[in-house]
């Protein structure tokens, strides 16, 4: 018995060493299998490390994309695109009705009769009257008769008052011709001092008023032919050429010499386009 189990004793620590090489190279192969797994591991590393700019680019082209989307919204661009369709089948629907009604209109003118317009209301015998009344004054005022015409204008006022627009006309002319009148009494009586009223109106451009004073002169002297050259003037800035010519001619036949002053006279030039007037003033005297 001391002998088998001496031998077991003995037997046991070489089992031990035989066991123990097995644990040491279980040791090490457990070493060896994290050597070998360390490079995988660095590829991992690698890779994750690789895969984190990627993923960081990934989720920053997400944030531009984002961003964009908000700057520039897409789906309105989207939506109004077809805005002008719609517009255009609008109007496209709209323009067929425009055309019927294009059709009817002229199918309704076609049928209507044109209408003429209505004649000019024809004036009644009152008017036409008062208003051949109102001529007949108004050319006496013009020529200075202012009498005349006061006593004209008070006919027609009394005679054709309910003319209201002929009548007002006619009292308005009535004052003026009234007032000129009463500044007779504060005139020249004699015809060298109504001569010289009449030129210091003519300068003025008071043509009327210096018609009247070269009339008032011509009754005193009749024969001055300086009054006549100047009536002459005067009825020329009126516009009267037919009774300017006529004084004209008067003048230059009392006083021939005459002709030089007119040849150069602004005063006359609306007579000068009037063969009467060459003849006048560049002819020969007889």
């Amino acid at each position: 018995m001391s002998s088998s189990l001496t031998k077991g004793l003995r037997r046991s620590p070489t089992r031990s060493k035989a066991k123990r090489p097995a644990a040491k190279t279980a040791k090490r192969a457990v070493k060896a299998k994290p050597a070998a797994a360390k490079p995988a591991v660095k590829a991992q590393a690698k890779r994750l490390s690789a895969a984190k700019p990627a993923a960081r680019k990934a989720v920053k082209s997400t944030a531009a994309k984002k961003t964009t989307a908000k700057a520039k919204p897409a789906p309105k661009a989207r939506k109004a695109a077809p805005k002008p369709v719609a517009r255009k089948a609008a109007a496209k629907k709209v323009e067929v009705p425009r055309v019927k009604k294009t059709h009817k209109l002229a199918a309704v003118r076609a049928v209507r009769p044109i209408q003429a317009p209505p004649p000019p209301r024809q004036p009644t015998q009152d008017e036409s009257a008062a208003l051949g009344a109102f001529e007949r004054a108004h050319k006496e005022f013009v020529r200075g008769r202012f009498a005349e015409a006061r006593n004209q204008f008070r006919v027609l006022v009394d005679k054709f008052s309910q003319v209201s627009e002929v009548a007002a006309r006619a009292r308005t002319y009535l004052a003026i011709a009234e007032s000129r009148l009463r500044t007779e009494s504060m005139l020249p009586r004699d015809a060298d001092s109504l001569y010289d009223r009449g030129v210091i109106e003519l300068n003025r451009g008071e043509y009327v008023a210096a018609q009247e004073m070269f009339e008032r002169a011509l009754k005193r002297e009749p024969e001055a032919a300086h009054i006549h050259y100047g009536l002459a003037a005067t009825r020329a800035r009126l516009g009267s050429i037919d009774l300017a010519l006529e004084s004209l001619q008067r003048a230059l036949a009392i006083q021939p010499n005459l002709r030089v002053r007119a040849q150069h006279d602004h005063d006359l030039n609306p007579l000068r386009n009037d063969p009467d007037f060459d003849r006048l003033i560049f002819s020969n005297p007889s």
